[in-house]
């Protein structure tokens, strides 16, 4: 049987000591296969929390690019050759895999999240992070910037249901009334709950009377 998830506690993490201070390993831990993620934690302040390295070259080196969230204390990066304050809450990603990246910590106990991907093999942007972006738009009444962003989406999922669900209520709401049944139209042939999202959502009250607008399937 699937395992439906994992959990672990920072805490439980193992420490153990690397050239970039103290390697914890949460990609192990977990059995994590689609990215890398691990931390690392400076017991001290000024210890190193990662090492110098870059991610082009070197033995070690996933040519990944990397995300790096300092989770506690606070550290100091050089990344290539520039320095980066970063107490807790600070993100930096590195997409340059040729730029030389390093961390001190300048508190105790500084941990530091790493996560990283092949820069070479991108994955897809999940749908929902196009229409969670036409949000605030779409809140304050701008229907053509909220088609906009939510549109950038299509190229990636030109089939995605739920992304056509949003662009026909957000074209709905614009008084674009063939657009919207056109979109919606495509949602309900690739998502079989629309009908019923449909049958009750008041961003499309606009066009809920044509005939070509989807039945609830229990209606």
């Amino acid at each position: 049987m699937t395992e439906a998830f994992r959990v672990a506690h920072l805490d439980d993490l193992d420490r153990i000591k690397v050239a970039g201070g103290q390697y914890r390993p949460i990609r192990r831990r977990l059995g994590v296969r689609s990215f890398g993620i691990n931390a690392y934690t400076a017991a001290k302040a000024g210890d190193q929390v990662v090492e110098r390295h870059t991610e082009g070259a070197g033995g070690g080196s996933g040519r990944q690019e990397e995300l790096y969230m300092v989770l506690s204390g606070h550290a100091e990066f050089t990344v290539a050759a520039e320095t980066v304050d970063a107490p807790a809450g600070t993100i930096v990603f590195i997409p340059d895999v040729d730029a030389e990246r390093s961390a001190v910590a300048v508190a105790d106990e500084t941990t530091v999240l790493v996560v990283g991907g092949p820069a070479d093999s991108p994955i897809p942007t999940s749908p929902f992070e196009y229409w969670f972006a036409a949000e605030a738009p779409y809140t304050a009444g701008d229907y053509d910037r909220a088609v906009e962003v939510a549109s950038e989406g299509l190229a990636e999922w030109p089939e995605s249901g739920q992304l056509h669900y949003q662009l026909a209520c957000f074209h709905a709401l614009a008084g674009r009334r063939e657009t919207a049944l056109e979109h919606l139209a495509v949602a309900v042939a690739n998502d079989p709950r629309v009908a019923e999202w449909a049958s009750d959502d008041s961003d499309l009250d606009s066009i809920r009377d044509d005939p070509r607008f989807p039945e609830h399937p229990s209606a």
